[in-house]
């Protein structure tokens, strides 16, 4: 018998209103924030509804700041503690900042140079690079290739990162081929922190795994062969910055989001029917929980709602790697989360079926879990 899906438990607290269909008109606004900036007034298709609208508290989210370097060193008692700490934040949000997590702070800087290089480069090449539709990979001047209303007013470039994949320069490659050859050392540093976050999200994994009670490596062996996506963000300032957004509310998809966030701050968290901004650290790195995750823990823990600020006069940067496991591997929790107290929470699915999901057939926001589901339900057969 399928697992039915508990609204009291699932269902996320959160109003919608943003369109779940992608775009299908043919034509596509360019997004163009210096000259948008001089013509005065925000286009309508960057408007938010009111339910949106930009309204902080001063209190900030309470996450704990976890120090990696126990990992390392062994200590049990500490790890216990640390682990303790991580799923008190599963349970309640799903956010969690660390500290000595052994990513190079060069690499970190070096990133972001590399960063600065692609969304200076013309318009016209990086749209040479733009997103095919379906797909993850390559450059997005606020979604405007995909959505029509309630864009984020930002841009992204994306690219894919396989853990298996025999080539130490799968990116340096995917890099050459959509910009050029003299963007090859963009795609080494790329590549060099791709593995770092790989190894680290490893590392964090094996706590998850503590902080839940389940085999330690479990998670480790699921996420070793993944499929992870790799994305640079730039959000230019605003001057219509209280009804405008960066990111719009949602979850993410994937299974666990590690966001080095500059200085600048923006990222805030729906809790408590509040927005809590997330204060940046130079040098943490937050993690936030998934939904991909959240099934792994058989709904213990959170995938919480989130969005992104654009700030009036500065701009903002942000690097995120987003861990998925391996495109057909099924999703489904370790047998020790069940039982009669905790039956299953969610059916199974594969990760490039939800990938599949948010890229052609729904816009993620706070219900898309949920949605992804019931879309299963109606087009595809059951996996019971």
């Amino acid at each position: 018998m399928s697992p039915q899906l508990n609204s009291s438990e699932t269902l996320v607290k959160y109003p919608l209103s943003q369109p779940h269909e992608p775009k299908v008109e043919n034509s596509v606004l360019v997004f163009d924030s210096n000259l948008m900036q001089k013509q005065g007034k925000v286009p309508k298709e960057f408007l938010w509804s009111s339910l949106d609208s930009v309204n902080t508290t001063k209190e900030e989210l309470n996450e704990p700041l976890i120090d990696l370097g126990i990992m390392t060193k062994g200590d049990e008692e500490a790890i216990a503690i640390a682990a303790k700490h991580v799923g008190e934040a599963g349970l309640k949000h799903g956010f969690f900042q660390v500290i000595n997590h052994g990513v190079d702070p060069n690499l970190i800087h070096a990133a972001y140079n590399e960063t600065d290089t692609i969304f200076k480069l013309p318009l016209s090449k990086k749209l040479s690079a733009k997103r095919k539709a379906g797909e993850v990979s390559g450059y997005s001047g606020a979604h405007a290739d995909r959505y029509s209303s309630n864009l984020p007013w930002k841009e992204t470039f994306s690219f894919r990162y396989n853990h298996q994949n025999n080539s130490n320069s799968q990116i340096v490659d995917y890099f050459k081929s959509v910009l050029g050859e003299d963007h090859q050392h963009t795609g080494w540093v790329y590549q060099k922190y791709c593995e770092a976050m790989k190894k680290l999200c490893l590392v964090i994994m094996e706590l998850l795994a503590i902080s839940l009670g389940v085999d330690r490596l479990h998670y480790q062996r699921f996420f070793q062969d993944g499929d992870s996506i790799m994305r640079c963000n730039y959000y230019p300032p605003c001057k219509s910055s209280s009804i405008t957004l960066g990111t719009g509310p949602h979850t993410d998809p994937t299974s666990l989001t590690v966001l080095h966030q500059d200085q600048v701050g923006g990222l805030e968290v729906f809790i408590d029917n509040k927005w809590l901004p997330i204060r940046p650290r130079q040098e943490a790195l937050v993690i936030n929980i998934g939904d991909t995750f959240m099934a792994l823990s058989n709904g213990r823990y959170k995938s919480c709602v989130h969005r992104a600020l654009v700030n009036k006069e500065k701009e903002r940067r942000s690097l995120v790697f987003f861990l998925c496991p391996r495109q057909d591997k099924t999703v489904r929790p370790p047998d020790n989360l069940l039982s009669q107290k905790q039956p299953r929470k969610f059916p199974d699915f594969t990760w490039s079926d939800l990938f599949e999901f948010t890229q052609k057939h729904y816009r993620a926001d706070a219900a898309t879990l949920q949605s992804f589901f019931q879309w299963q339900c109606t087009s595809m057969p059951s996996n019971f």
